[in-house]
């Protein structure tokens, strides 16, 4: 009978979906499940399939565990648990976050190109002020995106469905997603939108011919600061930079001459260097820059349980059937 711990907010579908599959028995966890705390040992000896945002601080209890799901897209938490030493399998949450972010970077897209602050700022005092800046198409603008995994394709299939070209920048070049998860009809998983594709090596032909470049890859010790002094003064002075992926992709101080000194138009920011942001940081300022707070992922909405559930679900039975796991980790992942 597999044992399955749950220690995460219920979703009604999912857990039926669990209940359906025979004879398994389904504990769970009580308490706030947003840091790492210890569990009792009586639902965790037996535990074989693990869903949870933190493994607990007395993980190494779950001596029977086959399977742990995080529920978040990064997995920091799982390296140094000797997860392959151990033979469990880990997965994470990729896939969950790619159509809220991805419509995130198309209204931040909207917003920028029209100038949406300025109009509330003249609305706020009664300004009647028809520029042209208001009344500017995206339609025929070429979007950069820089990392193409799933929150890149979905941005991808919405910008060209608006009429924009897309540019994608890749260390491995653009392939087929398999094993990967993503809601059905989303994203690009034979990777056949991007109108052109470039290398590293052809990095400074990307920047110079984009409208819009949004950073779409994770924050490793490689890319911290990948996008400093070179790159902003590659890109157009008509240019937007948007980030919804982690703030210290982009030198920080870079950043802050770019918009002084207008190499770029303004930029999008969701992921910051401070969390919160101060109230005297000098990036609250600018008019030509939208700050929003690490929230493009819509992790409180309604639809991120049921995502986290739908991956966990499926894996179980992709287990339990030996077929190959939705996000898996690799080893190398893992140390």
């Amino acid at each position: 009978m597999p044992v399955i711990l749950i220690d995460m907010k219920v979703d009604d579908e999912g857990l039926n979906r669990l209940r359906d599959i025979p004879n398994v028995h389904i504990d769970f966890a009580t308490g706030d499940n947003d840091e790492r705390r210890s569990l009792p040992m009586e639902i965790l000896r037996e535990a074989e399939f693990f869903l949870c945002t933190f493994p607990p601080t007395n993980f190494d209890e779950m001596h029977d565990l086959k399977m742990i799901q995080v529920t978040s897209s990064g997995y920091q938490q799982l390296v140094g648990l000797n997860l392959t030493e151990r033979g469990i399998r880990a997965c994470n949450g990729l896939g969950e976050f790619d159509i809220p972010i991805a419509e995130w970077v198309i209204a931040m897209i909207v917003n920028l190109s029209r100038d949406l602050r300025s109009m509330i700022r003249n609305q706020e005092v009664g300004k009647w002020d028809r520029s042209p800046i208001h009344q500017t198409e995206i339609r025929g603008r070429t979007l950069g995106i820089w990392g193409y995994g799933g929150i890149g394709r979905e941005t991808a299939r919405i910008a060209k469905a608006m009429g924009l070209k897309v540019h994608v920048l890749t260390r491995r070049g653009v392939k087929p997603r398999r094993n990967t998860y993503r809601m059905p009809g989303t994203g690009d998983p034979d990777g056949k939108l991007p109108d052109r594709v470039f290398r590293l090596d052809e990095k400074d032909e990307f920047l110079s011919g984009l409208d819009f470049l949004v950073l779409s890859m994770p924050l490793t010790e490689a890319n911290h600061g990948i996008v400093a002094e070179h790159e902003l003064r590659i890109l157009p002075d008509h240019a937007y930079v948007l980030n919804p992926a982690r703030g210290p992709l982009i030198d920080e101080q870079s950043l802050l001459c770019a918009l002084h000194e207008k190499w770029i138009a303004g930029a999008a920011l969701d992921a910051h260097y401070h969390y919160p942001m101060p109230a005297d940081h000098p990036l609250w300022q600018f008019p030509n820059v939208i700050i929003t707070p690490h929230i493009s992922g819509s992790g409180a909405s309604t639809h991120f349980a049921s995502r986290v559930w739908d991956i966990f679900v499926q894996n179980v039975h992709r287990f339990i059937s030996d077929q190959p796991l939705l996000n898996e980790l690799t080893p190398e992942q893992l140390s």
